[in-house]
């Protein structure tokens, strides 16, 4: 099985290396989604983080000799984007990791922060409370020399590890992440890519927006189970494929779980599903945590934008010969 898992890994990186060039973007333009979410450790599960902890990994492909960045926007407690509950009263540390083990590690790959998931070599690390001067604004982590990363050949080049963390206080932290070739621009690297084994994310609060998030489908692949964390019954979960018109799942409630298990077609195989989160309540701030994992119920890495493009369904129009 952990070799059948292995090859699955193996499969989506060298698609990536065909497909990706600039998807160092999260959350992306492809996945309308406006902010990842953290809140502090001290904030209720209801406000739609499960476990106050997000991790973000960065590749670097071996030919990349320059420094890069890592750029964090609005990365401040207390301002126009984040979510107070009371006086805002929080924190949040940004943290780089590269070195043996920062992806490699077991503990870096679970859906839950257990154990040593901070693995690896710290290289910078950065406390924001609710300093006025970083709202609204990106800042930036580095410059980082690539082989600080740990060098992960399936996962395409030299790897790094972002972590956030809600540490003190009970708010909300809304923000974006980039990595950049450019310490004043954000620069994509050609052939960088960046994926997590774990969202939380901040829905849109427009009424019948849609949010999307893209796995990648091998043709080792049987069922595809979808988990997520409260959505409010804020709308519509479906999953849209190129042999499925708009599958509609289960949604979850207040700080609740839901699993829907999709079964994986041979249509499907190499190509990416699209599952769509579709708001039909006015209510804001709406935060939620989305994890994928296959049949064996292992995570599945996903990325910002879909490898081999957004999936259409492809219509099967039936011909009736009569014969006179």
């Amino acid at each position: 099985m952990k070799q059948m898992y292995r090859r699955f890994i193996v499969s989506i990186m060298l698609i990536l290396n065909v497909y990706f060039g600039c998807a160092q973007q999260a959350p992306s333009m492809e996945e309308n989604i406006p902010f990842l979410c953290t809140f502090s450790k001290n904030a209720d599960k209801s406000w739609g983080d499960d476990d106050n902890v997000q991790i973000i990994f960065f590749v670097m492909p071996v030919t990349e000799k320059n420094p890069v960045y890592i750029k964090i926007f609005d990365p401040n407690n207390g301002g126009k984007y984040d979510e107070a509950h009371g006086p805002f009263n929080s924190k949040t540390r940004f943290s780089v990791f590269g070195g043996a083990g920062a992806h490699s590690s077991d503990d870096a790959k679970k859906h839950d922060p257990v154990g040593n998931y901070k693995s690896g070599v710290q290289l910078a690390s950065k406390i924001f409370g609710e300093e006025a001067e970083y709202e609204d604004k990106w800042i930036t982590l580095g410059p980082f020399n690539p082989v600080e990363g740990e060098l992960q050949p399936d996962a395409g080049g030299y790897v790094f590890k972002v972590v956030v963390e809600g540490t003190d206080g009970d708010d909300g932290n809304l923000y974006r992440l980039f990595m950049s070739s450019s310490k004043t621009e954000n620069k994509p690297i050609e052939g960088g890519n960046m994926f997590t084994y774990e969202y939380s994310f901040r829905l849109s609060d427009q009424k019948n927006s849609v949010s999307h998030l893209y796995p990648f489908i091998t043709s080792n692949l049987v069922a595809v189970k979808v988990n997520v964390f409260d959505f409010d019954n804020d709308g519509l979960i479906r999953l849209v494929s190129v042999a499925k018109r708009g599958d509609i799942a289960k949604t979850s409630g207040d700080a609740e779980w839901t699993v829907n298990t999709h079964e994986v077609v041979q249509q499907e195989f190499n190509t990416s599903f699209d599952i769509q989160f579709i708001k039909q309540k006015d209510a804001k701030n709406n935060n939620i945590v989305v994890f994928i994992t296959n049949q064996y119920n292992q995570l599945m890495p996903f990325y910002t934008s879909p490898i081999g493009g957004i999936p259409k369904y492809k219509y099967k129009i039936g011909v009736k010969v009569v014969n006179n």
